[in-house]
């Protein structure tokens, strides 16, 4: 193979691996991260302590409540104002904890379940089991009237019908790529640099091109989050989507950050290797000494 070819080669090589790495980062995190219910369980459960997430639920719970008991115009300030109270000190329960774990275990498997089968239909999540509970603390507290709250399977749609279809097509070529974009990836780079003809250059051009991959993930994580929250209907709490967003995206921006240092790290060194290298020459370069005169002496 003439160097030409093999320089070419290279460079396709490599360029392909550096658009393959940040790729395969987004792929692995849908399938390992978002895919995975234990994962995806230890990552939802600290928020039930997030204070934005709480005063969502809490302003939720409480508007559903007050919707359904009616009292007199002159009793309706205390008894708004003692709902709310209530619903807010139950979110710092226990039983608040329970309930918000089951409530996003039960919206994954749903939304889950919807990808990888053929469902019909929005994906809904029954939150009856949430106001059972705060129904139970406000009879404990003594509230008039709490015995009349109703508890109705209140159903509420984490997604639309008509984004299924798409979603479900995306989810499953990214469950199939979670493994292999990674492994080709590294598969590419490491050939790229093993038939370039400049050995070094090929590692310093890898590693920037993994670390602008990775600078563009970063920026596609920061785009999202703000188009999603602009997506958001009028009724949702951005700052409690902004932090559900954040916990979901924190392996995600946590690769793409590893993926940059690795990058830089990688270039930099070849750089450096690469002036070592030629200052070692220039000093192990033979001196060129003046040729002395040859001198001949007359008979």
């Amino acid at each position: 193979m003439s160097p030409r070819v093999r320089s070419a080669l290279s460079a396709v090589l490599i360029a392909l691996a550096c658009l393959l790495a940040p790729l395969g980062a987004l792929s692995a995190w849908a399938t390992y991260g978002l895919g995975d219910s234990e994962r995806y369980e230890a990552t939802m459960a600290p928020l039930a302590g997030d204070d934005d997430v709480r005063d969502a639920i809490a302003a939720g719970v409480t508007e559903d409540i007050l919707r359904e008991v009616h009292v007199r115009p002159r009793l309706q300030g205390p008894v708004n104002h003692f709902v709310r109270d209530a619903v807010r000190s139950f979110t710092e329960t226990d039983a608040y904890r329970t309930a918000w774990e089951a409530a996003n275990m039960a919206a994954h498997d749903a939304v889950m379940r919807a990808l990888r089968e053929d469902h019909e239909g929005a994906v809904t999540v029954d939150l009856a089991p949430v106001t059972e509970r705060v129904k139970r603390r406000l009879a404990d507290d003594h509230m008039p009237l709490a015995g009349r709250i109703p508890v109705a399977h209140t159903e509420v749609t984490v997604l639309e019908a008509e984004d299924l279809a798409r979603l479900r097509k995306g989810f499953h070529v990214l469950e199939v790529a979670g493994f292999w974009l990674p492994s080709a990836s590294v598969a590419f780079s490491a050939t790229g640099i093993v038939i370039a003809v400049r050995r070094r250059r090929a590692v310093l051009a890898t590693g920037l091109g993994t670390a602008l991959g990775a600078a563009l993930l970063g920026v596609a994580i920061t785009v999202g989050r703000r188009l999603t929250l602009d997506d958001l209907p009028p009724d949702v709490s951005r700052t409690a989507a902004g932090a559900v967003y954040d916990a979901l995206t924190e392996t995600l921006r946590f690769v793409s950050w590893l993926l940059l240092a690795t990058g830089l790290t990688v270039a930099l060194t070849a750089a450096l290797a690469g002036v070592y290298a030629r200052r070692r020459r220039q000093a192990e370069a033979p001196r060129q000494v003046p040729a002395e005169q040859s001198t001949h002496v007359g008979a």
